[in-house]
C-alpha cells in the first residue's frame, strides 16, 4: 500500500456523520439512528486497534496487556455498560436484559463465529489444524477458571457484586502474570504497522490523538447505538433482546474478527486464534466483572443485584457451557477443523432452534419448549465436553499440572 494511513483517514471521515448528528442533537428515524452511530462506532473501533499496534510499540508488556487489550474492545464495554447504566436508573425496564443480551451474545460470537473462521480458514489454505503457542495456556488456564466459576450464577440465581470482585481479579491477576513474560515485537499490519514505524515523537503524539478521537466518537454515538436498536425493535416487530445480542456486538467487535481473518488468511492462524482466546478472556473476565459494579454505581445501592429473571440465567449457562467446551478443545493447544465445525453447528442450532420450535413445531418439539431449547444446547455443549475429556484424558491435565501429579500419587 502506498499510502498506509488512507485506511486512518478514511475511517476517520467515515466516523464523522455520527459525530456531527450527536453534536447538533439531529433528530433521525431510529433505523438511520442506528445505522449511522452504529457506523460511526464501527470505523471508530478500527482506528482503536490501529491505534493498539502503535501502542504496543512504547508501553510495557503488563501496561500493554492491562490498557491496550481494553481500550481494543472498548466500544463493547460502552454499549453493554450503557445498557447496565440505564438498567440501574430505570430498575422496571428492559435494560438488565438488553445489558446480560449483549455480554452473551458478545462472548458466544467469539467462539461460535470468529474462531470458527479462523480455524476454517486455515484449513483451507493448509489442510491442518490451527496450533497455539505454549505461552497460551495461560489464558486457557484462567478462561477455565472463569468459565468454572460463570456456572455458579445460573445456580445462585444472580450477579452480585462479590462475584464482580471475582471476575475482575481473575483478569488482574492474569495481567500481572502476563507482565513477566519476555518483550516481544509488535506483530503490527497495514495501518498499525505504519504507526509503529514513525519516529517515537511522533508515533507517541498520533497514538494518543487516535486513541482520543475514537473514544469520543464512540462515547458519543453508543446511547444513541443502543436505544436506536432497541427502537428500530420495537417499530418492526423485531426482538429487541435479539438486535442487542447479536446486531450490536457484530458492530463493535468486527475489527477485532477482520484483524483476526487477516492473520489466518496469511496463514498465521495461531496467531489470530491467540489474539481471539485473549479477547474471550478479556471479555468473560472484566467484562462480566464490571456489570454488577456499574449497576450498584447506578442504582446506588449494593444491596440489590441486577436484576435477572430465567432467560437471563439460562443465557448465562449457554454461554458458560460453550465455553468451558472450547476450553476443552483448546486444552491441547491446536483446534482442528472438525471441532470448529461442531462449535459453529452448535451455536447456529441454539441461535435458530427456538424459532424454528415455535414456528415449524407448534412449540413444542419431543417435549421440549421452544424457550427450553437453551437448556437443551447447554446440555450438548457439556455433553460434548465430557466426551473429549473421556476421549483424552490428558487435556486438564496439560492445563492444570497439578491434576497429572495428584493422580500419580
Amino acid at each position: 500500500m502506498r499510502k498506509p494511513y488512507f485506511p486512518i483517514v478514511l475511517a476517520a471521515l467515515v466516523s464523522c456523520p455520527g459525530v456531527v448528528v450527536a453534536l447538533a442533537h439531529v433528530e433521525l428515524s431510529a433505523p438511520l439512528t442506528a445505522f449511522v452511530a452504529g457506523l460511526s462506532i464501527l470505523t471508530a473501533a478500527f482506528i482503536l486497534v490501529w491505534a493498539c499496534d502503535a501502542a504496543q510499540a512504547d508501553v510495557s508488556q503488563s501496561l500493554a496487556l492491562a490498557v491496550v487489550a481494553v481500550v481494543a474492545v472498548l466500544p463493547e464495554y460502552v454499549v453493554d455498560m450503557y445498557f447496565t447504566w440505564q438498567a440501574g436508573k430505570f430498575p422496571d425496564s428492559d435494560y438488565a436484559g438488553y445489558a446480560i443480551a449483549n455480554m452473551t451474545g458478545a462472548n458466544r460470537l467469539i467462539i461460535g463465529v470468529a474462531w470458527v473462521i479462523v480455524v476454517v480458514i486455515f484449513w483451507v489454505k493448509t489442510r491442518g489444524a490451527v496450533v497455539l503457542k505454549e505461552e497460551r495456556l495461560l489464558e486457557i488456564r484462567f478462561l477455565a477458571v472463569a468459565t468454572l466459576y460463570a456456572f455458579l450464577i445460573p445456580i445462585k440465581g444472580h450477579l452480585a457484586w462479590y462475584d464482580g470482585i471475582v471476575f475482575i481479579g481473575l483478569y488482574v491477576w492474569y495481567v500481572v502474570i502476563a507482565g513477566r513474560r519476555p518483550q516481544t515485537e509488535v506483530d503490527a499490519e497495514g495501518p498499525g504497522a505504519y504507526l509503529a514505524g514513525l519516529p517515537v515523537v511522533t508515533r507517541r503524539v498520533w497514538t494518543i490523538l487516535l486513541f482520543l478521537f475514537a473514544a469520543g466518537v464512540i462515547v458519543m454515538n453508543a446511547e444513541r447505538f443502543c436505544e436506536g436498536l432497541v427502537a428500530t425493535g420495537k417499530a418492526f416487530g423485531i426482538s429487541e433482546f435479539l438486535l442487542v445480542q447479536w446486531l450490536a456486538p457484530l458492530a463493535s467487535e468486527a475489527p477485532e474478527f477482520v484483524v483476526a481473518i487477516m492473520f489466518a488468511l496469511r496463514a498465521r492462524a495461531g496467531l489470530a486464534l491467540g489474539s481471539l482466546l485473549s479477547a474471550k478472556l478479556n471479555q468473560w473476565t472484566l467484562l462480566v466483572g464490571m456489570i454488577p459494579w456499574v449497576y450498584a454505581l447506578s442504582s446506588g445501592t449494593l444491596a440489590h443485584p441486577l436484576p435477572m429473571g430465567r432467560f437471563q440465567m439460562e443465557e448465562i449457562l449457554l454461554t458458560a457451557a460453550q465455553s468451558l467446551l472450547a476450553v476443552v478443545m483448546v486444552a491441547t493447544l491446536r483446534l482442528s477443523v472438525a471441532q470448529g465445525l461442531l462449535l459453529f453447528g452448535l451455536f447456529a442450532g441454539q441461535l435458530v432452534a427456538p424459532t424454528i420450535v415455535e414456528s415449524c413445531f407448534g412449540g413444542t418439539l419431543m417435549g421440549i419448549r421452544g424457550d427450553q431449547m437453551h437448556v437443551l444446547f447447554s446440555f450438548l455443549y457439556l455433553i460434548a465436553a465430557i466426551a473429549l475429556i473421556v476421549d483424552h484424558p490428558q487435556r486438564l491435565a496439560h492445563v492444570f499440572p497439578w491434576l497429572q501429579k495428584r493422580g500419580e500419587q
